[in-house]
């Protein structure tokens, strides 16, 4: 299976030249980084069936549009000019003959093609692809002095970080975002609102999904869809959030499971999602800053004045696709409610079983505030292993003394769980800190010897990937608020999540569909990546 090569990229023509745009990028990276520019282009087999040529069968160019859109491409990766491209096909006759051409053209071959024979579509093919390219081999550090400076290409706008708004997105992509989510994945959620409600349940989460997009809050991002959309298209603020809070919180978690397995359902056939998958779990926090009192959703943080809300996730990792699987609400017991205790197992439980719906599972990977007896119980009762670091108690500590006495550096000692779910046996791995100062502690129910505790404990590197990630879905894709309504912040960062899953999976299709290696960096950025999420997921009717 092609994520780009289907019916739904036909039907969206424009996306479908961006999808192959992206895909040359891809394959000129690729070549750069063992060979020099001109080498990238020579060794290139790659089709652009995507756009057309502006001239009709009949007229008498004698240039190829292959090759005029390949010179093109190659003028906007080095920043020559029509002048000084030709200049170098005269020194270099080997490049034209690279390039397509049966001779070297003149400088207004390529001026008139630019503006006569090209339209809007391989204009924005052209930018696209050697836009790609410059960023990646800026961003790689790829050698390739040849390449035009990156800021060449980039604004100012696009380049500050301290912008009070992600300006990112264009009113194009937006609008390409909001509808792959209304026509994919919305469909999975219903406010159960009366049939004769004034907006449809997709005008919210199209209006959500723009707040995520340009990470503003409620009123302003309802006023600005609106500019965007027409008064009467979107609904106003207040409106929306009467809108979110008629949304089950149980249903809402339900609505993006069924849309997880949904994009899952998409890939379900690329030989390159390896499964059985490594899974990480992990809690994030959403920063609270209100009155506590009647909040039961709002926890204590690490910092013993913050207060936040939890969330739990489990998202796939290591050298795959980074999707997360499930999104579990975090209640804990604090000093201004009346919860019962956390128990945290329970929360693995429920994100394992839901997870394990949609993939199997080989070993799951915690932080240290998932060192429980009955997180390992829970683990092993649904037939996944685990790798969690232990914090160091009392027996721990004399492990370490008798290893400095006999000068190791690894140890493994055999324990066993047992509690009302169950027992069974485990090993305490002590190997050397990746951070280079001292012995780390693992627990895992899997039979390591000594030989190779190190190594497989490298596994938990990893986990790193879901730090990232949470990074993405809060910075590029939650939308802003304060409101102290529970059912608010848990609809945000569902559709938070969502938006990052969507992307994510374009970018894997992506890779797959050049044969790309999956590894964890995305060969687009959220910004780019929504410019293909149409044509990669849309579904045909």
């Amino acid at each position: 299976m092609n994520g780009f090569d289907g019916q739904a990229c036909s039907e969206h023509p424009r996306m479908h030249s961006l999808c192959e745009a992206y895909q040359l990028g891809i394959a000129i990276r690729n070549e750069l980084g063992g060979s020099d520019l001109v080498t990238a282009f020579e060794t290139l087999d790659h089709s652009i069936d995507a756009i057309e040529d502006g001239y009709p069968a009949w007229h008498p160019a004698p240039l190829s549009f292959r090759a005029m859109v390949f010179s093109s491409v190659f003028m906007e990766i080095t920043g020559d000019s029509y002048a000084e491209f030709t200049r170098r096909l005269t020194r270099q006759p080997e490049v034209a003959s690279i390039l397509g051409f049966g001779r070297v053209p003149d400088e207004s071959a390529f001026s008139r093609a630019w503006q006569n024979r090209f339209n809007d579509t391989t204009h924005e093919y052209v930018h696209a692809a050697a836009n790609f390219v410059v960023k990646e081999v800026h961003d790689r550090n790829i050698l390739a002095p040849e390449v035009r400076p990156k800021a060449e290409i980039v604004d100012d706008t696009e380049e500050s970080a301290d912008s009070g708004e992600d300006e990112s997105f264009s009113q194009e992509k937006i609008g390409q975002m909001t509808r792959l989510a209304r026509d994919h994945a919305f469909g999975q959620f219903n406010s159960d609102r009366a049939s004769n409600a004034s907006y449809e349940d997709t005008q919210f989460f199209e209006l959500q999904t723009f707040m995520g997009m340009v990470r503003c809050g409620t009123a302003q991002g309802a006023t600005r869809f609106q500019y965007r959309r027409g008064e009467e298209y979107g609904p106003h603020g207040d409106t929306h959030l009467r809108a979110v809070k008629q949304f089950d919180p149980e249903e809402l978690v339900s609505g993006f499971n069924e849309t997880t397995d949904r994009l899952l359902s998409v890939i379900a056939s690329e030989a390159s999602f390896r499964r059985p998958v490594t899974a990480a779990i992990d809690i994030t926090t959403i920063p609270y800053y209100g009155e506590v009192e009647g909040m039961p959703m709002v926890s204590g943080t690490k910092d013993r004045d913050g207060r936040a809300f939890k969330f739990a996730t489990l998202s796939i990792i290591g050298q795959n696709i980074p999707l997360v699987l499930a999104v579990e609400p975090v209640r804990e017991s604090s000093e201004w409610d009346e919860n019962p205790s956390n128990q945290i197992h329970r929360t693995v439980r429920r994100l394992v079983r839901r997870a394990k719906e949609l993939v199997p599972i080989e070993t799951v990977l915690c932080d240290r505030e998932f060192d429980s007896i009955r997180v390992f119980q829970t683990l092993s009762n649904l037939d996944v292993n685990y790798l969690i670091p232990k914090r160091v108690s009392s027996s721990e500590r004399d492990v370490l003394e008798q290893m400095e006495e006999d000068d190791q550096e690894v140890a493994v000692e055999s324990a066993s769980v047992h509690v009302e779910s169950g027992s069974h046996p485990m090993r305490l791995l002590y190997v050397p800190s990746t951070s280079g100062e001292g012995t780390a502690v693992f627990a895992t129910n899997l039979r390591v010897g000594p030989e190779e505790a190190e190594s497989f404990c490298q596994r938990y590197s990893r986990r790193w990937q879901i730090e990232s990630e949470y990074k993405s879905i809060k910075h590029d894709f939650l939308a802003k608020t304060s409101s102290k309504d529970y059912r608010v912040r848990l609809f945000y960062f569902v559709f938070a999540v969502l938006l990052y899953n969507i992307w994510r999976l374009t970018d894997f299709l992506l890779k797959a569909g050049v044969g790309g290696e999956m590894d964890y960096a995305p060969v687009l950025t959220a910004g780019e990546c929504v410019e293909l999420v149409a044509s990669a997921l849309i579904p045909h009717d």
